[in-house]
């Protein structure tokens, strides 16, 4: 598909069809993503030991914050560009490719530079002990270093997905999982650098593949492509990037304070292993979440493009495929979840403690996860079509609303337990939620029929 015809059809071709087109790619993209972190878990957890496991759950805070940053841009900035292309505004659109360039790279380095800076204490903070200190610290000031590469990454595959190429965002991604699992074993059994060579794999597959989408975005022959003028900052589009990427902002640094908790509440009561049980669960269902992540990534185009041409039968319709997709795979999670959680933790350890501790705390997880799909398409769509502010709302019911309260509560009642029952309880709270702002926009768009 052509960058002159791939707009144009997002507003004439079958709803169906596009969501399969844009989407496919978009799943197996994400999919391989999660498979990309899961690849780094199983070979540290089989490969340096159980405590090793545990020491990877203490930096994802930090993965979330760094994340919540590269979103900001990438997803803000991405959302953008579909609903300038759908209101023809393809100078602007041109000019957005540039300014995710320059924001990743002074965003990128800022972030690196002070995270290292105090990287111990910051890791204490997120609940690691003296026995799990040196495996997270090794393990992040690598992912540190490369940090600029890996927003510039995050942030330019966004691009490609809206700029009407998933197919080629989807290469981008398959490339680093197959780069990083070919490298995970070199680097940590090979060259022995233990939790050190997971890292070094996947900041050097990132970098292979972000090579590779600098010189997609250098063609000339597309319409939005690199070129001189397009990167210094211009005020609206930081503006309105930053506005719609505040959201997924948000959510991101939510899960980087929860997760702290988290790890904190499980320190607590159930000592090292049990934040090594959560790394474990947490890769799991991350697993289900990336992929229905990658199915609201093929919405997002469709309905902002067709939000964005008044075409509100065509932005129903997209949605309410989308909510049964992401129902599908979540209700998989559950069954996953609660059948064979066991046979899904051996894959990362052999320690019959951690396989113990992270089938059960899995089996809670998951309870509610039938309906979290529908709240997770839910709020994505608010920010597909530019409502920002519905969206950051709904990020925020199921993370700051609800679960961090319960976070502080259930445990005092609970102990170990009652960090895991928080969790399901606040996503049924958060779907209800979502419910009620979706019925409300319905509402909204039979006035437009």
């Amino acid at each position: 598909m052509s960058q002159e015809t791939a707009p144009t059809t997002l507003g004439t071709e079958s709803i169906r069809k596009l969501l399969m087109q844009y989407a496919g790619p978009a799943i197996i993209a994400m999919t391989a993503s999660s498979l990309y972190n899961m690849v780094d878990s199983i070979f540290i957890g089989q490969g340096v030991g159980a405590l090793a496991i545990s020491g990877l759950a203490i930096t994802f805070p930090v993965m979330n914050l760094s994340a919540a940053f590269g979103a900001m841009v990438g997803v803000g900035a991405s959302t953008l560009l579909s609903v300038k292309l759908g209101q023809k505004d393809y100078a602007t659109a041109q000019n957005i490719l540039g300014n995710v360039i320059t924001l990743n790279t002074i965003i990128g380095v800022i972030f690196g530079v002070l995270m290292l800076a105090f990287i111990n204490p910051i890791l204490y903070f997120f609940g690691a002990s003296d026995a799990t200190i040196s495996y997270a610290r090794d393990y992040m000031v690598i992912i540190l270093l490369g940090n600029v590469i890996t927003h510039m990454y995050l942030g330019l595959n966004a691009m490609l997905r809206s700029a009407g190429h998933p197919q080629k965002a989807m290469y981008a991604t398959i490339g680093t999982v197959i780069i990083n699992t070919i490298l995970d074993p070199l680097f940590i059994y090979t060259f022995n650098m233990g939790i050190q060579g997971a890292a070094v794999a996947t900041v050097l597959a990132q970098t292979l593949a972000l090579c590779w989408q600098l010189k997609l975005f250098s063609n000339k022959n597309e319409m939005i492509h690199l070129r001189r003028g397009t990167f210094a900052l211009k005020k609206k589009i930081v503006s309105n990037s930053l506005a719609i990427g505040m959201a997924p902002f948000l959510m991101n640094l939510c899960s980087c304070f929860i997760v702290i908790l988290i790890n904190k509440g499980l320190q607590k009561h159930g000592g090292d292993l049990a934040i090594g049980a959560y790394g474990i669960t947490n890769r799991v269902v991350f697993f289900f979440v990336m992929i229905v992540m990658g199915i609201n990534q093929g919405m997002q185009p469709i309905a902002g493009y067709n939000y964005g041409a008044r075409q509100f039968d065509r932005v129903h319709k997209v949605l309410r495929l989308t909510i049964l997709a992401g129902t599908v795979v979540t209700t998989l999670a559950f069954l996953s979840g609660e059948f064979i959680p066991e046979l899904l933790a051996r894959a990362f350890t052999s320690d019959e403690e951690l396989i113990h501790q992270s089938a059960s705390g899995m089996r809670i997880m998951v309870a509610m996860f039938p309906i979290v799909g529908f709240q997770m398409v839910t709020t994505n769509f608010f920010q597909s079509i530019g409502k920002a502010k519905m969206s950051i709302f709904l990020s925020l019911t199921r993370q700051l609303i609800f679960l961090i309260p319960m976070l502080y509560i259930f445990p005092f009642f609970y102990g170990q337990k009652g960090v895991w029952l928080a969790m399901p309880i606040s996503d049924l709270l958060s779907s209800l939620v979502a419910g009620f702002m979706l019925i409300r926009q319905f509402q909204e768009f039979k006035k437009h029929r």
